[in-house]
């Protein structure tokens, strides 16, 4: 059980506390409600380029790494579709530091031209080097391009297009700072040795007085149930063929997604599982293959997707999916497989629990999603999926109509 205590600021800042006295480090972590969902089709790349920009400067604070390094911290963030995260690692006596760093970005950011141009060439260079110049690179574009028509998941967190970043102005830029990154759509957790007391006290100090913000409120587009097929073929400049193939399936507080994380556990969780045993082991024709979902908050997607040997044809590959699929549709998984894929499900959640700054960006990710205390009690749901669940699930998950398929072949071929 992960222990925590929790009070709101007056201007609806929610703090999360969690004192361990096994390490001399203290985690300062703030998640902002706000990811690429929430952006402008018109304007996208905006979370992701805010992350970037946070480093930038604040209104008092120059320059954000001197005194971090000066206490002995270190810092990073990270953007998804949902969620905008920054964490501070350092010596707990020096736990104010962060206080201080975080609060004078919150409170607002040092905007100006100079700043958003240097920011703006680094995060066009990201998207060349890892969207436009590296092979696949564009595999996830097009995928979620084909499976979403109307919700904002069809773009990447990176952004829809290079020009959205491009030409992004200061104003719009602004803009949604002060919507997204406030008090009352922010949730503040300190982790490891740290006291409770002691952590109320900074907090009314540095963010006590940070004006609240309007609580954001999401109208997001429902997508539409997927009824038919969808398909692409892509001919790029790659080493080797390439099959992708995803499917939709539930948010992520539907009692139906813990059912679905664990058919990828069957399917591709490690040396031991269906695909790799059947497709690279013993019929040889992908050098790689694995399952996986993003976890995304609202209802996003499942995918396989894997390299093909060279001189295997995409239909015979696609075809021994579909197999191994077939099973999983048609055949009950054992009772010891099952409870094989639930316990390393379970020691997975032990090792990340492991590390003060996991269980920190954890317990606000639960306050996101609207309770803490999951943290303490997803598990059992995980234990509670049955035999039949998995048999009736991968019916849904894997139904034609539900598909969206990417045949990306090297051009070479």
């Amino acid at each position: 059980m992960i222990q925590y205590d929790r009070f709101v600021l007056n201007n609806g800042l929610r703090v999360l506390v969690h004192e361990d006295n096994s390490t001399p480090m203290a985690v300062l972590n703030i998640m902002y409600d706000v990811g690429s969902r929430d952006e402008n089709p018109e304007q996208t790349g905006f979370a992701h380029l805010f992350e970037h920009l946070m480093f930038g400067g604040s209104i008092n604070i120059p320059v954000y790494d001197e005194p971090l390094q000066m206490a002995g911290g270190e810092n990073n963030a990270y953007t998804s579709n949902d969620i905008t995260n920054y964490y501070i690692q350092l010596p707990a006596d020096n736990l104010e530091t962060a206080f201080w760093l975080e609060s004078d970005r919150m409170l607002s950011l040092a905007f100006d031209e100079k700043s958003l141009e240097v920011q703006r060439k680094v995060v066009c260079e990201e998207f060349k080097e890892h969207y436009i110049n590296k092979p696949y690179g564009d595999v996830w574009f097009k995928l979620r391009e084909m499976a979403f028509k109307q919700h904002p998941y069809r773009w990447m967190t990176i952004g829809k297009e290079l020009s959205h970043i491009e030409n992004a102005q200061l104003q719009d830029v602004k803009n949604f700072f002060f919507k997204h990154y406030r008090p009352v759509n922010a949730v503040l957790v300190v982790a490891g040795n740290v006291k409770t007391a002691l952590v109320k006290e900074l907090a009314e100090k540095w963010f006590g007085d940070i004006p609240s913000g309007e609580k954001y409120v999401r109208q997001l587009p429902v997508e539409p149930k997927q009824t038919e097929a969808r398909k692409m073929e892509v001919k790029a400049n790659v080493p080797l063929d390439a099959f992708y193939k995803c499917w939709h399936i539930y948010s992520r507080l539907d009692e139906r997604y813990y059912i679905a994380d664990l058919i990828t556990e069957i399917l591709s969780g490690g040396g031991s599982s269906r695909l790799y045993q059947s497709l690279v082991k013993e019929k040889q024709l992908f050098s790689n293959i694995e399952c996986y979902h993003f976890g995304t908050t609202e209802a996003g997607l499942l995918a396989i997707e894997g390299k093909l040997v060279k001189g295997v044809q995409m239909e015979d590959a696609e075809k021994a999916v579909e197999e191994e699929l077939k099973k999983i549709k048609q055949e009950k998984v054992s009772e010891d497989e099952l409870q094989k894929v639930k316990n390393k499900t379970e020691s997975m959640m032990a090792f990340e629990d492991m590390s003060v700054m996991n269980r920190a960006s954890s317990l606000a990710h639960y306050e996101l999603l609207g309770d803490a205390e999951l943290m303490n009690t997803e598990l059992s749901k995980f234990h509670a999926v049955t035999a039949e669940d998995i048999l009736n699930e991968s019916q849904v998950i894997f139904d034609e109509a539900n598909s969206n398929t990417l045949y990306y072949y090297a051009s070479g071929n």
